[in-house]
């Protein structure tokens, strides 16, 4: 078991206070964003075996079946398949996609043989990994998240009466649903530079009058109001009125598969998702933006947003899960209680824990007539590295409401 020395990433969307109180830090008073804890190479947590610290990415690399787990390095290849976040969003971030795996190694070995550097502001892929993820509210958040029932778009549309929105609204009313929302979304991304800020400015003034005249679209109205304030002119604005406005709760989770169009607006969440940096913008940002790709990578349908609930695992009823469709990851919370006593992990792949409420111990114990296990005791805001086939771990979760999230792989 390995304490882990984890990277924050800047971000000006980011909180100024949420991270620091996490880890318990004087704030720095710049915004930070991300608290990374994994094996990716833009910014790889370290560990110390008593030889200095040293990058995850390397560790696993030398040693992938030792590492990962012979199962999972054979799935996966010397790589950790997640990575675990803390996202603290103050302001919105960018109107985003990521891509599927098919689409990821396609766009990364062409930009490779381009020659744009990797870490050039203009690479759209930074790695070839897929990007699906999930994000859990550690208290309450909001977001725009994939598109809304045509129908539903089409109300709002109508309740906020906007002759500028006329091509868009035909669009949308194309029987065939992936080609209407293509074509209304490219529209609005495509509207010349002389007429973005006429439609951006006359959506958001209609947003903002059926925000305060008690619509049933009030919440979603504020927030796409919201977002024309802070980017005047962006066509992306005109974007959010076609997506799903959620609000989470503590707990409360999204999955969020490739292709899926989202932007996390305020709130604090722990995020999982495959190891990747992959982002394709489209609005929202004073960052690269390639439309023409995001177009081609995007997942034209339609829906409503599924609120995910942790269920009892079948290991440890202790053990809250949060199911989902994918083999790279699997994320849980270990909660403290009374009588609910430690949590004895699984081994078999690699695992991250992350206490993000009162504390915890984590205890390495041996076969019999073994050499004394390891004990780590877990603040809030640290995480472990714990590597497979490790002998029994034991996670003791402390304090009224301590709570530890766990990040491993999926059994087969």
């Amino acid at each position: 078991m390995d304490r882990l020395l984890n990277r924050i990433r800047a971000n000006a969307w980011g909180s100024l206070t949420a991270i620091p109180e996490l880890l318990g830090v004087a704030p720095t008073g710049e915004p930070q964003a991300e608290l990374w804890m994994g094996a990716h190479p833009g910014a790889p947590s370290r560990v110390d075996r008593g030889a200095g610290a040293r990058s995850l990415v390397e560790l696993i690399a030398a040693d992938p079946a030792g590492e990962l787990g012979p199962d999972t390095a054979a799935r996966f290849g010397p790589r950790l398949p997640f990575l675990l976040k803390v996202l603290a969003a103050e302001e919105p971030l960018s109107l985003q996609v990521h891509p599927d795996a098919v689409q990821a190694r396609q766009g990364f070995a062409e930009e490779e043989a381009r020659g744009v550097p990797i870490d050039a502001p203009h690479r759209n892929y930074r790695d070839s990994s897929h990007k699906p993820e999930m994000i859990c509210a550690l208290g309450d958040f909001e977001g725009l998240v994939g598109y809304r029932e045509i129908a539903e778009t089409l109300k709002l549309l109508d309740a906020l009466d906007v002759p500028e929105l006329t091509p868009f609204a035909r669009a949308l009313r194309n029987p065939d649903e992936e080609a209407a929302l293509r074509a209304a979304t490219t529209h609005v991304l495509m509207l010349p530079e002389r007429l973005r800020t006429t439609v951006v400015d006359a959506v958001a003034a209609a947003c903002r009058r059926l925000a305060a005249n008690g619509s049933p679209y009030a919440e979603a109205c504020a927030a796409v109001a919201g977002l024309a304030e802070r980017h005047p002119g962006d066509p992306g604005v005109a974007v959010a009125l076609l997506l799903n406005h959620i609000r989470l709760r503590e707990g409360e989770a999204v999955f969020l598969a490739a292709g899926m169009p989202h932007s996390y607006l305020h709130g604090v969440v722990v995020e999982i998702l495959a190891n990747s940096d992959n982002v394709l913008r489209c609005g929202l940002t004073d960052k690269h933006i390639d439309v023409g790709e995001l177009l081609r990578i995007m997942d034209f349908r339609a829906g409503p947003v599924e609120i995910l609930g942790p269920e009892p695992s079948a290991a440890d009823p202790g053990e809250e899960v949060y199911t989902t469709p994918v083999a790279d990851f699997r994320l849980s919370r270990l909660p403290a209680g009374p009588g609910s006593g430690p949590h004895v992990l699984d081994t078999a792949g690699p695992q991250i824990l992350l206490c993000v409420r009162g504390s915890a111990t984590v205890r390495q114990e041996r076969e019999p007539g073994g050499a004394a296990g390891t004990t780590l005791d877990l603040a809030r805001g640290r995480s472990v590295y714990i590597r497979a086939g490790e002998p029994r771990v034991a996670v003791t979760v402390d304090g009224a409401d301590g709570l530890v999230f766990r990040a491993t792989v999926p059994c087969r």
